[in-house]
């Protein structure tokens, strides 16, 4: 026989022999698994629903939501309802819903107060190193999320698109778990396109985010206790291009035997519309969000969607090819976007948005974008088309790749991450490729530059992959055995 105790989110069951705890079901988790994975895992799972630990009995590895004293003999327990700290959730540098409207979102930009804290380090010429290490995620080409997730302590996931696996960082284990598909659960490969999820606000308990898959929309949901997720299928259809929001709509680009069509809905998902594109079927960038509308850039032209109207397919113009690797468009002081790209033997900025774009000549790549941009290893202050500030002539020859804006309405210049390719010759294209770079920074420039610390013979470093997750700014590179953390004050 077992006692039942329930907590106002949790029923637990009390062993009459043993007074051992097992958890029996808690709020908006699925089936509990209580099983020897997961006692192997208490703390992790106390923390999580605020849960008690012993502090000096061993009579129960772990009590109820609220115990304050062991009801076998009486000492006091670890209570750990309501110590959690409130964290700044991360989606992604590119899905920050705190920009403000003037800031184009879809881009690695974030609001979080990153520079107050990395500039109060020994600025340039001191080489700094990273403080922190964790193990890379089993499947290393992922993407990150670090939330509540409707529990009382922020946890940290990777989902790797592209074998459609997903994987909880244990912290007090320090160990990555791939969670396990529940039945009836869709395979959350996603392979056509750049990969961008939609955060759920307000989500409900083990609620995540609405999720691409190749077979549909999702919404995502996890069960940390068991190690498992689950899906509902929002829109069943072959999806192409990741989700974007715009104000109260979300929209997806999914293809049909007649061609590419863009879903869209109401924030709640009700009010489905249906457009036909004519676009092409796979290659998307992530969506874009500027000037109430939602751009999806491609090899091959631009589509664009305002709530409310069809959206407009838009060819680049003839000769003219965009270079989407460089980071994404940028900013004129005026407002508009622009993309680089490249016609005959030059490179030059393209107006987005309109059918007859204005074109602004440069004499040499530049690497970043939302005003966060470079051409070798100098920042371009003004117009994305001006010349370079000369600030050091020995950076001639580095070339400096931005990983991560910061944002600050309170400062006139931008700062943010940036990787520092030192004693680099060749074209810009070849760095971000293949090419074996032999010593390289990671920076962040801002009111001081400061170094955090230096990578040898780093390649591909487009695939580094900077997120925030406890507090401390983290970078994941997949060639890398561990990912490297810097700790950051309290962010407000």
């Amino acid at each position: 026989m077992a006692y039942r105790w329930e907590t106002p989110a949790s029923v637990w069951l009390e062993d009459e022999h043993s007074a051992q705890f097992e958890l029996s079901s808690s709020e908006g988790l699925s089936r509990i698994d209580w099983q020897e994975q997961v006692r192997g895992r208490l703390p992790d799972v106390a923390h999580l629903l605020g849960a008690s630990l012993p502090s000096s009995c061993a009579c129960a590895p772990i009590y109820p939501e609220g115990f304050a004293f062991c009801p076998t003999c009486g000492r006091p327990l670890t209570k750990l309802a309501g110590r959690a700290k409130a964290r700044a959730d991360w989606w992604g540098p590119w899905s920050d819903q705190s920009l403000p409207r003037h800031v184009p979102h879809g881009l690695p930009v974030s609001s979080l107060a990153l520079g107050e804290s990395l500039e109060e380090r020994p600025a340039a010429p001191s080489v700094g190193r990273a403080e922190l290490a964790m193990p890379v995620p089993p499947n290393a080409q992922c993407a990150f999320a670090a939330g509540a997730f409707g529990f009382p302590v922020q946890r940290l996931i990777a989902l790797a698109p592209a074998r459609g696996v997903l994987q909880y960082w244990d912290p007090l284990a320090a160990l990555w778990h791939v969670m396990a598909a529940e039945e009836h659960s869709a395979d959350l490969s996603f392979t056509s396109s750049d990969y961008a999820w939609l955060p759920v606000a307000p989500g409900r308990r083990g609620e995540v985010a609405l999720v691409p898959t190749d077979r549909g929309l999702q919404r995502l949901w996890i069960n940390p206790v068991s190690e498992t997720y689950r899906t509902e299928a929002v829109f069943d259809a072959a999806i192409v291009g990741a989700p974007g929001a715009m104000r109260r709509h979300v929209a997806c680009l999914f293809n049909t035997s007649a061609g590419t069509r863009l879903w869209s809905a109401l924030s709640d998902l009700t009010g489905v519309v249906l457009y036909d594109c004519g676009a092409p079927a796979s290659g998307w960038s992530r969506p874009i969000g500027y000037d109430s509308r939602l751009f999806w850039l491609h090899a091959q032209g631009q589509l664009i969607w305002q709530p409310g109207a069809p959206p407009q397919w838009m060819p680049w113009p003839a000769g003219w090819s965009p270079r989407l690797e460089f980071g994404g468009p940028t900013q004129s002081r005026d407002g508009r976007l622009w993309l680089i790209g490249h016609a005959e033997q030059s490179y030059s900025f393209l107006e987005l948005g309109r059918q007859h774009p204005q074109v602004e000549p440069i004499s040499g790549a530049r690497l970043g974008f939302a005003s966060l941009l470079f051409r070798r290893g100098h920042a371009v202050v003004g117009e994305p088309w001006d010349s370079e500030q000369v600030e050091d002539p020995h950076e001639e020859d580095s070339l400096v790749l931005p990983l991560l804006r910061g944002f600050n309405n309170n400062r006139s210049q931008p700062s943010g991450l940036v990787l520092r390719f030192h004693a680099y010759t060749g074209k810009a294209e070849d760095a971000l490729a293949e090419r074996i770079i032999a010593r390289t920074t990671v920076e962040w420039i801002g009111k001081r530059n400061v170094i955090l610390d230096e990578i040898a013979r780093l390649s591909r470093p487009l695939e580094c992959v900077p997120f925030v997750y406890d507090n401390c700014l983290w970078l994941h590179h997949p060639d890398w055995n561990q990912v490297r953390g810097w700790r950051l004050e309290e962010l407000t």
